[in-house]
């Protein structure tokens, strides 16, 4: 089973939904908005992923936040995002034991195609 994390409005999220639905690939879709992730989920997709791909530092939370000026450690910036589920590059994906961030529609086809 395919499950996105993100919000909605993302553009990024809505290209990914938009891909799945394409190819009518089952997913379930979880919003940060209504249900934010925690901090032990989010240590598990920074098990699979860097913390550099995670943590969205070109966002608005992110630079609103000042959080460049505090130099923060991983367990920080964990911390962080998960008080701040928006500092979360989206979407987040968990499928066959994998953590695919953000929308690449090429690496997409490899993955959702084999």
């Amino acid at each position: 089973m395919i499950h996105i994390y993100g919000i909605k409005s993302c553009g990024s999220v809505q290209k990914a939904l938009k891909f799945l639905e394409d190819r009518s690939l089952a997913y379930t879709f979880h919003d940060f908005k209504k249900t934010p992730v925690d901090q032990q989920k989010i240590t598990v997709w920074a098990s699979k992923v860097p913390l550099a791909t995670l943590l969205n530092t070109k966002g608005t939370t992110y630079k609103t936040l000042g959080l460049k000026a505090l130099e923060l450690d991983d367990a920080g910036k964990i911390t962080w995002m998960s008080d701040h589920n928006l500092l979360i590059k989206r979407p987040v994906i968990e499928y066959n034991a994998q953590i695919i961030v953000g929308f690449d529609p090429s690496y997409y086809e490899g993955i959702f195609n084999s």
